[in-house]
């Protein structure tokens, strides 16, 4: 069974415990959804796993090249505790992806679609970038020197996504001891917050102890709720323009960089960074967590009913692509995935009424 065809039998699962979020935060009275903005998230998260469907030979083959030319040692795949070593020396490698990816600007252009939502709930979860095949496999390459089989790092590597699935939600509060060594909703609300205490901190995907060891741990506060999104708020449910928008802002600032040497650091300084030649033509305003302000653009019902109507044909349509892509020819899954790509561009421009075409420079 192939990785996509897994995540086919867990979709189910995924809607029903959002629903339950859903229930559950309606009965608290702290519901942490809207129905656009979860459309959204859950949409990117499609386009992601289509956009595996034609890079994951590129990945797997790159990992499976330095596991049988440059391996140290053969590890069985039959072992637990290769599984198991394999799955923490996984989580410690996706610290240090994780990290950079909040460090490094080209890395944060694809990460930021993790963090673009407003929100934090379960769908949140599923908001997954579409390009991070790019560079994320670098981070990887020393297990496979280590001599963990593909078989098993593919299989690890599900089990730290599948993990931190749970951890995307405000209806579970502190768990006491096990915030301290484990991923939790806690730790990873104060790792999705913008706030000055908050910001770059929390990286582990299932374990904390990295972030003790790396001293980028924080606990959550009472007296300093979380402010959810990004510092360059997005304004935009179009998932191609989630995954295009940091790029084209570093291509952008590099045009306009005197110097080359600039037009080659932006992409590799910290986001935010820029040449003080652009910043002082194109300044921007500092970050104000006092002026931050919701993105909700108002929607009539027709624009609601039409939305869902054409995501739940897309979600249907995207699970039989996962669940039929090996048997299909490259023409086929290239001709089915452009058309759900296009389907999730006019579920997000109905979910912005009239603002949508003003939010895209």
């Amino acid at each position: 069974m192939t990785s996509a065809q897994i995540i086919v039998l867990a979709t189910p699962v995924f809607l029903g415990l959002i629903a339950i979020e859903w229930a559950v935060g309606a009965w608290r009275g702290r519901q942490a959804y809207r129905l656009h903005d979860a459309l959204s998230s859950i949409g990117l998260g499609m386009a992601s796993q289509i956009v595996g469907l034609f890079t994951r030979l590129f990945v797997v083959g790159l990992y499976e090249a330095v596991a049988s030319h440059l391996a140290l040692w053969q590890l069985p795949a039959d072992s637990w505790a290769v599984w198991v070593v394999a799955l923490v020396l996984y989580d410690l490698c996706y610290y240090w992806q994780h990290r950079a990816g909040h460090r490094v600007a080209v890395l944060w252009a694809a990460h930021v679609v993790h963090h673009q939502s407003e929100e934090y709930n379960l769908s949140t979860a599923l908001r997954q970038s579409g390009t991070g095949w790019l560079f994320g496999w670098v981070f990887y390459l020393p297990l496979a020197v280590l001599g963990v089989p593909t078989v098993v790092f593919g299989g690890v590597a599900l089990i730290d996504l599948l993990y931190q699935f749970w951890v995307h939600t405000r209806q579970v509060g502190r768990l006491g001891r096990f915030d301290r060594w484990f991923c939790s909703p806690s730790n990873h609300r104060v790792h999705h917050a913008v706030n000055d205490a908050y910001l770059d901190r929390n990286y582990g995907g299932i374990l904390m102890l990295w972030d003790h060891l790396f001293g980028t741990f924080v606990d959550e506060r009472d007296d300093e709720p979380c402010v959810y999104g990004t510092r360059s708020p997005l304004r935009s449910f179009n998932p191609l323009w989630a995954n295009l928008e940091v790029y084209a802002a570093l291509a952008r600032d590099a045009r306009y960089a005197r110097s080359w040497l600039d037009k080659w650091r932006l992409w590799w300084k910290p986001p935010g960074w820029r040449p003080d030649d652009v910043a002082r033509r194109f300044p921007k305003p500092a970050f104000d967590l006092g002026q931050v302000r919701r993105w909700d653009p108002p929607t009539s019902r027709t624009a609601d009913a039409a939305g869902l109507a054409v995501f739940v044909g897309l979600l249907a349509a995207t699970s039989v692509l996962l669940w039929q892509a090996h048997l299909w020819s490259w023409t086929t899954r290239a001709a089915v995935a452009a058309a759900i790509v296009g389907g999730l561009c006019v579920v997000g421009r109905l979910g912005e009424g009239r603002s949508g075409a003003s939010n895209r420079r």
